[in-house]
This record gives C-alpha cells, sequence and structure tokens, in this order.
C-alpha cells in the first residue's frame, strides 16, 4: 500500500517555496509566477475538458479531447522545465524543442481545415467549451509575457518555451472556433459601430 503523503508542509507558510534542487525562493519570484500561471491555463483547459465530457457531442469531439490531454501534460512538462534551474536537470528530462511547436503546429491546421476563414475578429464567446477555451488562451498570452520578462532576467530559460507559449495560443483560438462549429453555435464579429441597447424606460 502506497505511503500517503502529507498535503500541508507549513515549508511555505512564510512566503517562499523551493524550486527542484531544494533552492528556496519568493513565491512572487518570476518563476513561480510564471509556471503558477501555466497551472492556472492547465486548469481552464480542464474545465473546457470537463464541459466537453458531459455534452451531446462528446464522441465527435474526442480528437480535440484528446489534444487537449496531450496539451495538460505538456504545460505540466513546461511547468516542472522552469521550476528547474538548469544545473539541476537530469537525464531524459522532457524540455520545450521543436517537436512540441511542429506538433501544435499540425493541430491548428488539422483544426483550422475545417473552419471558415475570418475577415474580421471574433468575440471570445460561444459554447460553453468554446468560451473556455478562448478563456484559456487568454491565460496562455498572459503566460508567455510573463515568460518573455523572466527570460529578460534569467536567460538561461530556453526561447523554446516562448514558441511553444506562442504557438500554443493559436491553437487554442482555433479549437475554440472549432468546438463552437461542432455545436452550431454562431460566432459573434468585433463591430466598430457597436452601441449600447436603447433605453427601455
Amino acid at each position: 500500500m502506497p505511503k500517503r503523503t502529507r498535503i500541508y508542509t507549513r515549508a511555505g507558510d512564510a512566503g517562499s517555496t523551493g524550486l527542484v534542487g531544494g533552492a528556496r525562493v519568493s513565491k512572487n519570484n518570476g518563476r513561480i509566477e510564471t509556471y503558477g500561471t501555466l497551472d492556472e491555463l492547465s486548469s481552464a483547459i480542464g474545465i473546457a475538458r470537463a464541459q466537453i465530457a458531459v455534452s451531446s457531442f462528446a464522441p465527435r469531439a474526442s480528437r480535440l479531447d484528446g489534444w487537449l490531454a496531450w496539451t495538460q501534460n505538456l504545460l505540466f512538462d513546461l511547468g516542472a522545465e522552469l521550476a528547474t534551474p538548469a544545473g539541476k536537470r537530469w537525464n531524459a528530462m522532457a524540455l520545450a524543442g521543436d517537436d512540441q511547436v511542429a506538433a501544435l503546429e499540425r493541430a491548428i491546421d488539422e483544426a483550422d481545415a475545417d473552419l471558415e476563414p475570418l475577415d474580421t475578429f471574433i468575440l471570445p464567446g460561444g459554447s460553453q467549451a468554446g468560451a473556455a477555451l478562448h478563456f484559456a488562451r487568454t491565460v496562455c498570452r498572459r503566460a508567455e509575457r510573463l515568460l518573455v520578462t523572466l527570460r529578460e532576467q534569467e536567460p538561461e530559460i530556453s526561447e523554446a518555451t516562448i514558441r511553444v507559449l506562442n504557438r500554443l495560443s493559436d491553437a487554442l483560438f482555433v479549437w475554440a472556433r472549432w468546438i463552437n462549429k461542432l455545436t452550431d453555435t454562431p460566432e459573434h464579429p468585433w463591430s466598430a459601430k457597436a452601441s449600447p441597447p436603447e433605453d427601455n424606460r
């Protein structure tokens, strides 16, 4: 029987946390802020997957769910990379690279082939799963901004990590559009001449 691990350790009660290898840093350290946002992104994707799983169109969306499951694992690996200083990495550690970028480009092309081309901006929303994926896209963009700042401070962090997040945000946008099409949920175009509803008092 596996030994139960205690959930709380009290080690972070003073506002610090440990990196892989034992070094302790403040919980608002750039690395922590960035991989914490990756965790937030994975959670947002998890919400989209949960909404797909209970829907009537789940069988038709199984391919997308497979991509989203892979993406959550990718984000876990990316978070581990950011939590591990270069000198503490181990052999065969999963690191961001061209393979992940290529996979995301393949996913984008695959989903985009089913969509009508856009000739205007669209507003985030649509089906519940589509709206969740649009939200995940915005979290991904925030993580990317944090990562760019972090690399300026710590150049040892691979440039490939930025490419992965940049491509992932594009994939999330296309996946949101794809699931909205699957559910026959219309997209709402941005209007430069939008006005508020008329006063009905």
